[in-house]
This record gives C-alpha cells, structure tokens and sequence, in this order.
C-alpha cells in the first residue's frame, strides 16, 4: 500500500502567503465641483463627480466623500447606480422653530 504524504501546517501557510491579491471592480471619477459639509458634524464633504469608465462612462453623480477633496481628484467608485441626496438650503436637519 502506497502511504500518502500529508502537507505540513507550514507548507499551507506559505501557500496562503503566495496568492494573488484581490481588489473589488471600481470605477474611476474626476470631482468637478463642491457643494458643501454634510453629515451630523460636516464629517463628510458632497461633491459632483463625473465618471470616466464603465456602463455608467460621462454620467455625472452627486456623492459624499469622507475626508480633504479638491477639484480634479479622482476618486475610485464601487457603483455608479446611485446619488447621494441633495443638501437642503436650510442648513440640514434643524427645524425652525414655528
């Protein structure tokens, strides 16, 4: 009978080490325009951003980004499908007093 040779824990390990990393498919933008804070604190900045490859290729979005952007950065998008809402001229979600 012929004995099989188990791999060793170490051998698997190396293994793993080796592989290929993996990214999810994104889609890169150029940020065109800035239209204010957003979020509880003003943590996030919307911005207009135009698409430059995909399905959704020359559509212009409107999306909240987390951290410092300036006009002409590019930002790698995971979906096109969907807007962030528009920021309300009244200054968030404060209700005035009636």
């Amino acid at each position: 009978m012929v004995e099989k040779k188990m791999p060793r824990k170490e051998e698997k390990v190396e293994e793993q080490v080796k592989g290929a990393v993996k990214f999810s498919i994104a889609y890169p933008a150029k940020v065109e325009e800035i239209i204010g804070r957003t979020g509880m604190r003003g943590e996030a900045i919307q911005v207009r951003c135009k698409v430059l490859d995909g399905r959704d290729k020359s559509k212009v979005l409107r999306r909240n980004v987390m951290g410092p952007v300036q006009i002409g950065d590019m930002l790698m998008l995971r979906e096109t499908e969907f807007e962030a809402r528009p920021l309300n001229k009244s200054g968030g979600g404060r209700r005035t007093p009636q």
